[in-house]
């Protein structure tokens, strides 16, 4: 058992079986001054204010704040190498779309990926998956898509389970075969391959992917793969990047977690996610990169829908994990107030990777999985500063 006391506040607390937050309520989060906390088992077990506090043994917060820590619902940072020439290339003027058809982008890092020993593999990896956490990324989802063949797709996912079994973070794994066309396929014969991998990919992921978008898949082709994939992984989707692809709906007609991106995306995508399940996620750092536009989050949540954001880290269009600058991105250029971009990085994307159970608030019951910060900080500040050192300890 430990103790945290002295909290100048307490930040993100939410009743228990709240599992997602929409509408209104995503600008509404508990907040408590003056606080302790109390950890048992790697679980919140209690809080209170300071008048309550049930001693003074433990970890002194000297007046810092004590907030969930983040949750990355969409990243692809099991990778190898780097692609910082297609940075030049992208500073010269060419398109994600040029620069993929000269063979570059996805293709460039399966060949990397190819090239790289399962372990050399892990051990880039895992240099990521510890930065992240030094940045407060309490729980993450990873996805495979650099295989692009059958032995490096099981390459990675192993890689991914490896990682799980390696750090304190929750780690979620997507089987994201259909990321491209893998070389020496056509397209047709591709997607067979993606749908005869399934069976295989389902005993290392929890989710299935398709990069359903202009120039990938269609939506007949995620649909097959969808409905191939039946109760052996629950869909997360791809959608509407490059353009309104109808990503959307093929993901909510098969009950898919999320669907991703929404960089382009108009009412009909937000008329299809009303009443269901899914939940939209934007990644603000695809937009920041690619200089796309960034996703309508604001009327998403005008129309009572709820938003996570992710980093969608990768080399190629987000090569950053940093969810305190997401959430700023969230702030500053989609015009979320900080309590809404503070629920889509903590319980909104818990949500999305399926742990909002455990992870993404205070919560009595859930995991201890926690940022203390240094004296003086709050939600408006963490987005406004967004670059200025917080962190005093992640806890978790």
């Amino acid at each position: 058992m430990s103790l945290i006391y002295n909290i100048g506040l307490l930040s993100g607390i939410q009743p228990q079986g709240v599992l997602r937050l929409e509408g209104t309520a995503q600008g509404k989060t508990g907040f408590l001054e003056n606080a302790w906390l109390q950890i048992e088992n790697g679980r919140i077990a209690a809080f209170g204010p300071m008048s309550t506090c049930p001693s003074l043994e433990g970890i002194d917060a000297r007046g810092g704040m004590v907030m969930p820590g983040f949750c990355d619902s969409h990243t692809h940072i099991v990778y190898a190498g780097s692609r910082d020439g297609e940075f030049l290339d992208k500073i010269n003027g060419l398109s994600y779309e040029e620069i993929a058809a000269r063979g570059g982008g996805i293709l460039n890092s399966a060949d990397l990926l190819h090239q790289t020993p399962e372990d050399e593999l892990y051990r880039q990896s895992m240099t990521r998956v510890q930065e992240m956490m030094d940045k407060g990324t309490v729980a993450l989802e990873i996805k495979s898509g650099y295989g692009l063949n059958p032995s490096d797709e099981l390459k990675m996912l192993r890689v991914i389970r490896h990682i799980k079994e390696s750090v304190p973070a929750a780690v979620k794994s997507t089987f994201l075969g259909a990321h491209a066309v893998g070389r020496g396929y056509t397209h047709e014969a591709y997607v067979q391959a993606v749908i005869d991998m399934i069976p295989q990919a389902a005993e290392y992921a929890d989710f299935i992917d398709v990069f359903c978008d202009e120039g990938f898949f269609t939506v007949e082709d995620t649909d097959r793969i969808l409905t191939a994939a039946g109760h052996l992984l629950t869909p997360k989707i791809h959608a509407n990047e490059l353009a309104v692809s109808g990503g959307v709906q093929v993901g909510v007609k098969h009950l898919a977690l999320s669907v991703d991106h929404l960089e382009r995306t108009t009412d009909a995508e937000i008329e299809a996610l009303r009443g269901t399940w899914t939940m939209p996620t934007m990644l603000p750092g695809s937009s920041f990169f690619l200089g796309l536009p960034y996703g309508r989050a604001k009327d998403y949540i005008k129309a009572g829908l709820g938003v996570a954001l992710a980093s969608d880290y990768n080399p190629g269009s987000s090569p950053s994990g940093d969810m305190r600058f997401v959430m700023a991105q969230g702030c500053i250029k989609m015009r979320l107030t900080p309590i809404e971009a503070f629920n889509a990085v903590t319980l909104n994307s818990a949500y999305a990777m399926g742990v909002s159970e455990q992870y993404g608030s205070i919560t009595v019951g859930k995991r201890a999985a926690l940022i203390l910060t240094e004296p003086g900080w709050d939600l408006t500040k963490l987005a406004y500063q967004y670059q200025t050192p917080y962190i005093r300890e992640v806890i978790l």
